[in-house]
């Protein structure tokens, strides 16, 4: 081939034909139905954990990942602009995200720590009761990520546009997002 004769290879053969291609990560589309929702706040009210309930709420009311979650401080909390700001993400970028009433009314019931941490608990404790939550409420094949999907699903649910969505989730591929919106053509007809 050109590209043999370009690196002065001289193979017998094309080492690399053989190779199998590796398929994409089919994304998850779980989400909580309304019972499976309620047996979750439910388990998670009877937990040991005073923070899981808080966490779990925030989750899907700001789309916001289990590590934000866990890292938010009370100086990163602005409840008079309604606005939580992340210094760091899974992307490196910072973004600012809006807090809803309940969002805000959840932040307000918690108790101060002394360290100003919101949730002063670590990611293992976390994990460790989260599991615990999913078991007692015997939800199958759900993670904590899942809630990310649900939060932004809900976004698009409630209306929000794709650009506005990005902005609270911190996408920077819009592309990504298409995978939560669920269009149906049924939906699109009733627009038009």
């Amino acid at each position: 081939t050109k590209a043999q004769e370009e690196w002065n290879l001289n193979l017998p053969f094309n080492p690399v034909r053989n190779l199998k291609r590796l398929k994409e990560n089919k994304s998850r589309e779980r989400r909580l139905s309304v019972t499976e929702y309620n047996k979750l706040m439910e388990a998670c009210s009877q937990s040991s954990c005073l923070w899981l309930k808080s966490i779990v709420i925030l989750a899907i009311e700001t789309a916001m990942r289990r590590g934000e979650l866990l890292s938010l401080t009370r100086d990163t909390i602005n409840l008079e602009k309604k606005m939580v700001f992340l210094n760091e993400t899974k992307n490196g970028s910072s973004r600012t995200v809006p807090l809803t009433e309940k969002a805000i009314q959840t932040i307000q019931s918690l108790p101060i720590s002394f360290d100003k941490k919101l949730f002063p608990i670590g990611k293992y404790a976390f994990r460790f009761h989260w599991r615990k939550a999913m078991k007692q409420a015997n939800i199958k094949d759900f993670r904590f990520h899942d809630l990310r999907h649900e939060a932004i699903s809900r976004f698009f649910e409630k209306g929000l546009s794709i650009p506005e969505v990005a902005l609270i989730s911190g996408h920077k591929d819009i592309r990504m997002l298409f995978r939560y919106t669920h269009l149906k053509a049924e939906d699109i007809l009733r627009k038009l």
